[in-house]
């Protein structure tokens, strides 16, 4: 398989009962779009695109963008609940940080060295049910 291909302007809270929705008010540290997973920095504080093969720190997804932002420009992220996706979705499918910057794939695409960070399962063909869950671990 391969990374989620993504509409960003389709990526949006999912259903009636956004009650479910943890989202937060984030500051950006580089420039990131509607449905890509960010971390927060440890450094400055600022939110920045995940990637799996790129350092325990940069896996630890916090969250999904539902409002794009520029670098130092404030976006809206979901942190936990269903979220559409704005890309096809295989149901059942655990979805995980990507090893490209900034995408969600499959968790049957990490290989030997990618750190594993589940973001949920795919309820719908379009909806996640966002938990993420850094785990810390590279991939035997």
């Amino acid at each position: 398989m391969a990374d989620v291909s993504q509409t960003p302007a389709n990526v949006k809270l999912k259903g009636t009962d956004t009650q479910r929705n943890v989202t937060r008010e984030r500051k950006a540290g580089e420039t990131i779009t509607q449905g890509q997973p960010y971390y927060i920095s440890e450094t400055d504080s600022l939110a920045y695109q995940t990637d799996a093969n790129d350092g325990v720190a940069k896996a630890a997804a916090q969250g999904i963008a539902i409002t794009p932002a520029a670098a130092n420009g404030r976006f809206i992220g979901c942190e936990e609940g269903p979220i559409d996706i704005g890309g096809t979705l295989v149901v059942g499918t655990i979805y995980v940080v990507s090893v490209t910057k900034g995408g969600i794939a499959p968790s049957t695409d990490l290989t030997t060295g990618n750190y594993v960070t589940p973001l949920g399962t795919a309820t719908t063909s379009s909806t996640l049910e966002l938990l993420p869950k850094p785990s810390g671990v590279q991939k035997p």
